[in-house]
């Protein structure tokens, strides 16, 4: 059976069974639905616990001897397994499976993953864990979803805010749910009669947005606009030189416009991409720009590119930052540049 990560709680008052599997990639969630079957098990008197970590070199053989070894105490425990690849491959699937069709009643298997792909989700021994037990999908928290999610969160620490101060905060951590945690947790202890309003908000909560180099150029690359525009200004009121930020702008764009050629040339996207440069964990960010952008868009952003190069080498009078936020926002796909118009743009 399928669990959701809200419905949890509410099976766990019910019922606790033989087999919980948790997969996703926000930790928090994870963690979260991990601590709350582990919490019910020791309610029920599973007292002893054992951890594997189901990759590599691991001897599988060692959870098949762990689920049948005898406690000189009798004691039920928790066996928890992490996969951190989600491939537990044959010898692994072999052990899962023949664990779940011989269940020792004093054990509680927990098996902990990341995200599946739909072939893991189709699998046997996958099959097998839903069959013995609950599976339960952690799925991140997308944009238009945060602000519901941490007005849910205010409301259970006993906390009314109004929808402003709500988005501000939401806007503060930009899907680090952690860092939401966090903020909410540090109300608690400030919130007069449990209220707080936009005022207070901005003045409490920190900026926990993760800016960096690598996750502003990912947002461009996968057309979140808004997002990679914030995660620009983030990252210039922290102090970040342009150069390097145009230096990830400009190779991205020197391997879409290489991709982009042999594509023309006849040869399949994927391929282009690899080998351009390419590494296959990054290729769908990578298929996403280039199915948003030309090939003549490409060359004219790498124009502009060069142009705001020239600026900040004080080669030409330029607003480095407003022209990066115009690049940046046409590379995502906000068409805020036009061959018509680039030119009274950049200049001379």
């Amino acid at each position: 059976m399928k669990i959701r990560p809200e419905q949890l709680q509410s099976h766990l008052s019910k019922e606790l069974l033989a087999v919980y599997v948790i997969s996703g990639d926000e930790p928090l969630l994870a963690q979260e639905s991990a601590d709350a079957v582990r919490l019910a098990a020791r309610n029920k008197g599973f007292s002893g616990r054992e951890v594997f970590h189901g990759e590599g070199k691991f001897d599988w053989g060692q959870l098949h001897n762990e689920a049948n070894a005898l406690s000189l105490f009798t004691e039920k425990k928790i066996i928890e397994v992490r996969i951190s690849n989600g491939k537990p491959g044959d010898k692994g699937s072999k052990a899962i499976c023949e664990l779940c069709a011989n269940p020792n009643p004093d054990n509680l298997l927990l098996v902990i993953l990341p995200k599946l792909e739909r072939a893991a989700q189709n699998s046997k021994w996958v099959k097998a864990l839903e069959s013995s037990g609950a599976h339960i999908q952690v799925w991140p928290i997308t944009g238009e979803q945060l602000p519901r999610w941490i007005k849910q969160r205010l409301l259970e620490s006993n906390i009314t805010a109004n929808q402003q101060a709500v988005e501000i905060l939401a806007e503060r951590v930009e899907g680090n749910l952690l860092a939401a945690v966090q903020e909410i947790e540090k109300l608690k202890l400030l919130a007069i009669d449990g209220k707080v309003d936009a005022i207070m908000m901005s003045s409490v909560v920190a900026d926990s947005a993760r800016y960096n180099l690598f996750e502003f150029v990912d947002k461009v690359l996968a057309g979140d606009a808004q997002s990679a525009a914030r995660s620009l200004r983030g990252l210039h009121s922290e102090g970040t030189d342009a150069i390097p930020l145009l230096w990830a702008i400009t190779r991205e764009l020197r391997i879409l416009i290489k991709a982009s050629e042999q594509i023309s040339q006849g040869e399949s996207r994927d391929r282009a991409l690899k080998n351009a440069g390419v590494w296959e964990k990054r290729l769908p960010l990578f298929r996403t720009a280039i199915q948003r952008c030309s090939a003549p868009h490409l060359r004219m952003l790498l124009y502009q590119a060069g142009a705001i190069d020239r600026g900040i080498k004080g080669m030409r009078k330029a607003d480095v930052w407003d022209e990066l936020t115009t690049l940046v926002l046409s590379l995502a796909g906000s068409q805020t540049l036009k061959p018509s118009n680039i030119k009274l743009l950049i200049g001379p």
